[in-house]
């Protein structure tokens, strides 16, 4: 802590200064009354604010052991973290439309960029503490008084005038407070960068999920046209007696639930269209999904790198971190205004009773100030900011130390579910070439008349399975992919971090 400036019957006793991290205090007893040790005191004051004295902690990055490798992970696959540009990976030009679509248009996005330039702003604020105010005034004044018995005299006064005045920031009160800001300004830059990889993230899960449900509606009509070919077909044998009205009714129930199926698909389609359309920031009625589907889409190869490596590419982990230098800053402040405050003052100017002579330097003036002021009695004011700030720090260390707990287990999730999601994949294209097959024949049997209606609505029913399932599994294993992006960062890294 450095010792503070000793004022008493104007003279300074001690000034405290420092040099190369010492300590130094150099005693006089010359008077500050007069004017040349006067402006002296001032000089030597205003650079012993400049030594910076801080009476609060030192900001320390809390110690959270990573862990050393990733269960879910490919012990010998290559390091492929995800690059900035991660959705060009899918091959779908569509996305990249929809994605450059929602950087300019997102509504979210664009007032995360204006809440960094007010965050921006407010350091800027909080700065200007930092420096001398100065102010420039000019009066003219025109006055009539008595003079003695009762003539009256009238006169003209004209005084421009320069003002400057300067905190002294000994303690670092200022300059904690600058902190702190700057911090915060940092913290909505990453909060940007991560409402930005939700945003684009959502993008491409919400474009894939429009595909997937346009697929399964796909599917379900056609399904439904050959059902009720099948339909017309038992009904046409049924005049001619070659069918019962056992088929056709059980062929009725089959074409009935593949048509029940419809409607809540279309429903789902479009509130997958509206909530893209949200997203990228247009109207419903303009978005176009284009003509891809999920099969033709490029699974990219990603593989995390150590865990140690993801605190410095998750903006979340890193906002979380500034909101904690912040309060750490804070704390300082709130410590630095239990002790005195000096501010200095000057003016210059001149004072002319006519305004041709205003500027001659006979009528100059000056004036120089320096005041003290130190916290007495605040009704225990401080001492709750004291506390405020500490219980503060205390609250955003439990939330840094989630965040970056939070960041390794979303990893581990989205490594584990891409795992299987491509598995699952693998199986159900299989089942679903199976059952296809399976169809088939049944249709081949059944025009031949070795088989029944039942056995062929058997496999009609498995097939449709079969297919409406593996177009969700595509889903499925995208919606992996995209989730371990996100996870990792989406290609984001911490400049500070090198």
């Amino acid at each position: 802590m450095c010792a503070p400036i000793i004022f008493s019957a104007g003279k300074l006793f001690a000034i405290v200064s420092r040099w190369n991290g010492r300590i130094r205090i150099a005693e006089t007893s010359r008077p500050c009354m007069r004017p040349i040790w006067r402006m002296r005191c001032i000089v030597a004051a205003a650079a012993l604010a400049l030594a910076g004295c801080t009476v609060g902690p030192q900001y320390e990055r809390p110690k959270i052991a990573a862990p050393s490798a990733w269960r879910g992970a490919q012990t010998n696959a290559p390091v492929a973290w995800p690059s900035a540009d991660w959705w060009r990976g899918f091959g779908s030009t569509r996305l990249d439309f929809l994605i450059d679509r929602a950087q300019r248009g997102n509504d979210d996005i664009a007032a995360a960029i204006a809440r960094v330039r007010e965050a921006n702003a407010q350091s800027r604020i909080v700065g200007a503490a930092l420096l001398p105010a100065v102010a420039a005034t000019a009066d003219a004044t025109r006055a009539r008084s008595q003079t003695g018995g009762s003539s009256l005299r009238s006169y003209s006064e004209y005084t421009p005038k320069i003002s400057a005045s300067y905190e002294l920031d000994f303690w670092g009160r200022n300059r904690a407070s600058l902190d702190a800001a700057e911090a915060l300004a940092a913290g909505s830059r990453y909060a940007r960068a991560t409402i930005e990889l939700t945003v684009l993230t959502g993008v491409a899960s919400t474009y894939f999920q429009a595909l997937e449900l346009r697929e399964r509606l796909r599917i379900a009509r056609s399904n439904l046209a050959d059902a009720q070919t099948i339909l017309t077909g038992l009904r046409l044998e049924q005049t001619a007696g070659t069918a019962n009205a056992l088929d056709v009714a059980q062929q009725e129930t089959a074409v009935a639930t593949l048509y029940a199926a419809i409607p809540p698909l279309e429903h789902q389609l479009s509130q997958s269209v509206d909530a893209l359309a949200i997203l990228i920031g247009s109207a419903p009625e303009t978005l176009d999904l284009g003509g891809e589907t999920l099969s033709v889409l490029s699974r990219p190869s990603v593989q995390p790198g150590l865990p140690s490596e993801l605190l410095a590419r998750r903006p979340d982990v890193a906002e979380a971190e500034a909101q904690l230098i912040a309060a750490n800053a804070d704390m300082a402040a709130a410590r630095a205004a239990f002790f005195p405050s000096i501010r200095l003052t000057a003016s210059t100017g001149f004072a002319s009773a006519a305004l041709s002579g205003v500027l001659d330097p006979a009528n100059a003036a000056y004036s120089l100030a320096a005041g003290l002021t130190q916290p007495i009695f605040s009704g225990g004011a401080l001492e709750g900011e004291s506390e405020f700030a500490k219980a503060r720090y205390a609250e955003l260390l439990a939330d840094y130390h989630k965040a970056v707990i939070s960041a390794f287990a979303n990893v581990e999730d989205a490594l584990v579910a891409l795992r299987q999601a491509g598995e699952q994949e693998q199986r159900q294209q299989q089942a679903a070439v199976a059952a296809r097959r399976a169809y088939e024949i049944a249709q081949a049997q059944l025009r031949a008349g070795t088989i029944n209606v039942l056995t062929l609505l058997n496999t009609e029913s498995a097939l449709f399975s079969a297919e409406d399932a593996l177009v969700q599994v595509q889903f499925s294993h995208l919606q992996a992919l995209i989730g371990l992006f996100n996870a990792l960062g989406g290609g984001w890294r911490n400049k500070q971090e090198g």
